[in-house]
């Protein structure tokens, strides 16, 4: 029986550098993520993630708020190196000194080396301290004239492979405004103006994914010239998300109970994007209607 290998990477580096950022970076391709993780649990903690059966992408902060990182960190990264069961890299991130200052003058935190003292002596030190470590590193990455979004984009382009999942997916959800708006959508498209199938005795009971309701909701000249609409607003604006550098897009269409109009829409806007980019379709109040009547 052939054993899948870890991959585990390492994400260290100065303070204030981006390790924040890089972490989310990780969750977002899929990896397994824990911030701030003492040196001495990383044996035991790749020990449970071999024993798992699901995902053996693991990316672990491993900085200066953990206090022992130095007197553990170099035997630790040994026994890694050693471990013919996992595939393991450090990502270093840096900046140079004036701009982590400028950072720490912003978000008004302390230094973790700095005390009492000036956040320079802190960086400064820390800096002293990791050069050791960062000579080890088989990705460096200088974060200083990096926004957020060029970080994620150079993670991506450095961890992600032609099998990982796309680090970029579209959410297509339809819903009923009568039980309110979906939370987390980006997007928000009402189609309670089209011919609603529930006034229709025989589709009443029917969703928008049966092909009667479907093909009821569509055959209305309005229904089309919407659609065609919507694609035409759509299609062009998602490679902005994508470059902006946004995991998930979430557009929901909804129309007044969520089992007819909306269904039918999200069904086929979801099946059209399909041709060209992730997606993942849902219907959250498709069947709440049948609850209901079923509860009472």
């Amino acid at each position: 029986m052939i054993t899948e290998k870890i991959d585990l990477v390492i994400v260290t580096g100065m303070s204030g550098a981006g390790k924040t950022v890089a972490i989310q970076s990780f969750e977002d391709l899929g990896y397994f993520t824990i911030d701030n993780m003492p040196p001495t649990l990383v044996p035991k903690f790749l020990e449970l993630v071999e024993q798992a059966n699901d995902n053996k992408k693991v990316a672990l902060v491993v900085d200066m708020r953990s206090r022992l990182f130095f007197n553990e960190i170099n035997s630790i990264l040994d026994k890694l190196e050693s471990n013919d069961k996992i595939n393991f890299k450090i990502l270093f991130l840096d900046a140079t000194d004036g701009e982590l200052v400028s950072r720490y003058k912003e978000t008004r935190r302390s230094h973790p080396l700095a005390a009492d003292g000036r956040v320079l002596d802190g960086i400064k030190l820390e800096r002293e301290l990791l050069s050791p470590l960062k000579s080890l590193s088989q990705n460096v990455v200088d974060t200083t004239e990096l926004t957020p979004r060029q970080l994620r984009k150079e993670i991506s382009e450095s961890f992600s492979s032609d099998s990982d999942q796309a680090s970029f997916r579209i959410e297509v959800l339809s819903f009923g405004f009568k039980y309110g708006l979906p939370l987390d959508a980006d997007l928000v498209f009402d189609v309670r103006f089209l011919p609603n199938p529930y006034y229709k005795p025989e589709l009443r009971e029917k969703t928008g994914l049966d092909f009667e309701v479907s093909d009821y909701v569509m055959n209305h000249e309005e229904s089309e010239d919407f659609y065609q609409h919507l694609l035409a607003l759509i299609k062009p604006i998602l490679p902005g998300y994508q470059k902006e550098g946004k995991s998930v897009l979430t557009i929901a269409i909804g129309c007044t109970g969520g089992q007819h109009r909306s269904v039918a829409f999200a069904h086929r806007l979801a099946q059209e994007l399909k041709n060209d980019w992730l997606v993942n379709e849902s219907h959250r109040d498709k069947d709440r209607r049948k609850e209901t009547v079923n509860r009472s």
